[in-house]
């Protein structure tokens, strides 16, 4: 008997399995006599097996595995194989992923432009479908509503305007995320885990208010975990992030601006490796709104990439940190001036100490 399923969430070294619903009917024939009676469970708490471990085979969030050793009186299974992933993505780690959808608010916080054109072009990097989608809707005036729009398809961008308190525009957003797995990410209190909440009302995420003295919210989604939609289809719930790292090559940076890549299909610059700043004859330089925007980003993907290529040296004596103001470099210490040597090495140098004393009295001798 082979059960197939998908992981819906991972906590430490144990995985939530989700079984196929044509295997949990199908199967219950295979059920010993004593609990055939018994509605085969929909969940199973599994763990992986060693050999995956061996093999350095990481399961994931997404992941469509297959379960072994069922223990269906415990609710327990073991994981033997993943299966190979259609998508993969590290941050947040969610395999099998069909689109992305990024959650900002009109306002409660404020709708930042240089925010939201930072989150949208690392959902872009990911190769997925990005839907974004403007909660809130109900607190903004038609006059907002109506700019924003209008604004954000000059982005080359169709939102969806919801208000998550109100439930507007939720069918026409149920619509987009019917069968596919869909991550939901974007900046802290904008109202993803609400949204969820609504979708899926078993879900039931915990939500937090926004910070009045800073004007972002809080933080209130701690790991990655897969919402089955009553509809058909999976939800992602993500960690919030205020600033997300960027972290592509800089002449791949104008890829992620759908305003670059439509002026690129109807022209071309005259280098091959422009980068659309001060190059003669390009395609991309303009009077497009979001270019002060790239040019912002393709400094930090210069600094950054500079900052790499001297790391790649053994000998670099940059550390990488992070924090709200995104990625930095700060010389090291010197390891070797401030490391304390072991006391084997004492004990070592010692004794070479004690040789050498010996060697030089008999030489005296």
């Amino acid at each position: 008997m082979q059960l197939w399923g998908i992981v819906l969430a991972v906590q430490a070294n144990y995985y939530h399995v989700q079984l196929d619903a044509a295997q949990r009917s199908a199967d219950n024939d295979d059920l010993p006599a004593a609990t055939c009676k018994l509605p085969v469970p929909q969940m199973l708490l599994c763990t992986r097996r060693s050999r995956l471990k061996k093999i350095g085979q990481r399961v994931m969030v997404g992941d469509r595995v297959e379960v072994v050793e069922p223990d269906w009186d415990g609710g327990r299974g073991a994981i033997a194989q993943v299966l190979p992933r259609r998508s993969e993505l590290d941050r947040p780690p969610v395999a099998n992923a069909d689109q992305l959808l990024l959650v900002f608010a009109m306002v409660e916080p404020t709708l930042d432009p240089h925010q939201l054109s930072h989150f949208l072009v690392k959902a872009e990097t990911t190769q997925l479908q990005v839907c974004l989608c403007l909660n809130k809707s109900d607190l903004a005036s038609a006059d907002e509503r109506e700019h924003w729009q209008k604004r954000l398809q000059q982005w080359g961008y169709t939102p969806f305007l919801i208000s998550v308190h109100q439930t507007l525009g939720l069918i026409d957003l149920g619509a987009q995320l019917g069968d596919r797995i869909t991550i939901v990410s974007g900046p802290s209190g904008v109202g993803k885990s609400s949204l969820i909440n609504r979708l899926v009302p078993s879900s039931d995420l915990r939500v937090a208010s926004v910070s009045g003295k800073l004007g972002r919210g809080r933080h209130t989604t701690r790991h990655v975990e897969l919402f089955e939609l009553p509809t058909g289809g999976l939800l992602a719930d993500t960690p919030g992030f205020n600033q997300p790292d960027l972290d592509c090559a800089p002449e791949d940076l104008a890829n992620y601006f759908p305003e670059a890549r439509a002026r690129l299909a109807m022209a071309s610059c005259q280098f091959s490796n422009c980068l659309h700043k001060d190059e003669p004859n390009c395609a991309v330089r303009g009077d497009w709104e979001r270019y002060e925007h790239y040019l912002h980003f393709l400094e930090e993907s210069i600094v950054r990439q500079e900052a790499l290529n001297k790391l790649s040296n053994s000998e670099s004596t940059l550390k990488r940190k992070s924090d709200r103001a995104g990625e930095q470099y700060e010389p090291k210490l010197e390891t070797k001036k401030y490391r304390r040597p072991s006391r084997r090495v004492q004990q070592q140098t010692l004794q070479g100490m004690r040789y050498d004393l010996k060697d030089a009295s008999l030489d005296g001798d």
